[in-house]
């Protein structure tokens, strides 16, 4: 059994460490209403992508799948604090995918 999630907005984040394998992972964010706050989360690591319509399902190496509006691909502030963070951490090993990525297409575990 695994977990889907449905986020409001989403980025793809390449990390690249080193001598390991290059991973790819969904930054996603959640905007909050009145009583509950903004969230994001990152999941495990995209294996593979697949396109349903309007929409894109990534699936990770836990089994979760985020499955994302393809219009909806950006930055907010439920989840650009994170990407900050991360910059500031680990500089250029880190970088936002473009939005016209081929998400099927990527070599996910090379």
């Amino acid at each position: 059994m695994h977990n889907d999630y449905y986020p409001d907005n989403w980025v793809v984040l390449k990390i690249e460490k080193g001598h390991t394998p290059t991973i790819y992972k969904v930054l996603a964010g959640w905007s909050g209403g009145y009583t509950t706050a903004d969230s994001w989360r990152m999941n495990s690591g995209i294996v593979r992508a697949e396109r349903k319509g309007d929409y894109w399902q990534f699936y990770g190496s836990s089994g979760s799948c985020y499955v994302c509006h393809k219009t909806q691909y950006q930055l907010r502030m439920n989840n650009a604090g994170i990407y900050n963070e991360l910059k500031k951490q680990f500089g250029d090993m880190v970088e936002i995918l473009p939005e016209d990525t081929d998400w099927e297409n990527v070599n996910y575990e090379n």
